[in-house]
């Protein structure tokens, strides 16, 4: 099983990326996903989750701007990111639970990271 996560890049402030993170392999379904990011020296923080039935939360550092959204035919996690700040500048992951059979439990997998740079 491998999560590729793509869409990273650099933009204006007040401009818009869209990061996706896709699943591959021989996979049954994907279970809650998040986005995380990290600047070098701090802790990972979690900015979106999104559920196995959709459901989505947000930190107060991102709600309103991002939007985290999940198709699973194509086992696909994206995260819309809108009105883009200098401190969005990160490194993006996503965290995606994996059942790699309907009867077994789910795993956890990171997707690699990808650079986010907002110039002002």
């Amino acid at each position: 099983v491998q999560l590729q996560a793509s869409g990273g890049g650099l933009v204006q402030a007040g401009g818009s990326l869209r990061l996706s993170c896709a699943a591959s392999g021989n996979i049954f379904s994907l279970d809650n996903a998040g986005w995380y990011r990290r600047a070098p020296g701090n802790q990972r923080e979690l900015i979106a989750v999104v559920t196995s039935s959709g459901t989505s939360t947000y930190s107060d550092s991102v709600k309103g701007r991002f939007t985290v959204s999940r198709d699973n035919a194509k086992k696909m996690v994206s995260l819309q990111m809108d009105n883009l700040k200098p401190e969005d500048t990160d490194v993006y992951y996503c965290s995606v639970y994996i059942r790699l059979r309907q009867s077994s439990a789910e795993d956890h997998y990171w997707g690699q990271g990808t650079l986010v740079t907002v110039s002002s």
